[in-house]
């Protein structure tokens, strides 16, 4: 996902919005696992529940909303998706965030046990990072999955939201969130929530809802998701 700056990247980077702007220029810190790592081989999982579900582009992209060209997008890898889209997948699909994400052979824990010798500890260079599409970046905060819970470090850049466009999206499970820095947007419904540093929010993840920044500056927080896997 990330290369070296060329004169054409350059030239191809001008226009863009501000939350793809970093992409083209500096890359980011990596920690251990790389965000192409962690997305690797999703365009094929993509294509490969879709057609499980006897399902075409088309018409799985009416399903979702979304445009057949990214799903054909997708399923190339030539874009990775934004949280809404994400969600809406694996809602669609009838799957686990981790069976999308991290393909059927990955197995979800049980219980909170290590593996024998392997630490609790998550140092920042360690964390697992997911890049999404609309400038947002997921950071693993625990050592090893935990059942029905993601507790992440997320990531806004400017103009960066968890939606595309300013649709709302809804998914099994409850969100608790505590705000950094920066200014961070919350709508759920009607009503719409501005958080700043030090505030915090939490809610039914089955209502509708979309965060986004709201400020001039990139947003950090950290948020709970429990109980995601949950079916309805």
């Amino acid at each position: 996902m990330l290369s070296l700056r060329t004169l054409e990247e350059g030239r191809a980077c001008a226009g863009r919005p501000p939350h793809q702007e970093r992409a083209c220029g500096e890359p980011r810190p990596q920690p251990g696992t790389s965000v192409s790592d962690d997305l690797d081989g999703i365009g094929a999982r993509i294509r490969q529940e879709r057609l499980r579900a006897g399902l075409s582009q088309r018409a799985l992209a009416r399903r979702l909303g979304v445009s057949p060209s990214l799903i054909s997008q997708l399923e190339s890898g030539q874009s990775n998706p934004s949280v809404g889209t994400l969600y809406a997948l694996v809602n669609e699909l009838d799957l686990s965030l981790d069976h999308l994400v991290r393909g059927p052979e990955y197995a979800e824990p049980g219980g909170d046990s290590l593996e024998p010798g392997s630490s609790p500890l998550v140092h920042p260079e360690q964390r697992k990072i997911i890049e999404l599409d609309s400038g947002v970046r997921w950071e693993q905060l625990t050592a090893r999955r935990e059942e029905g819970v993601d507790f992440l470090h997320a990531h806004y850049e400017v103009g960066g939201s968890s939606t595309v466009d300013e649709s709302l999206m809804r998914h099994q499970g409850r969100e608790y969130g505590y705000v950094v820095s920066g200014t961070l947007g919350v709508r759920i419904g009607f009503d719409e929530y501005q958080l700043g540093p030090g505030d915090a929010i939490s809610f039914d993840s089955t209502l509708p809802h979309r965060l986004f920044n709201k400020g001039p500056e990139p947003v950090d927080a950290i948020w709970l998701v429990v109980g995601r896997n949950l079916h309805p």
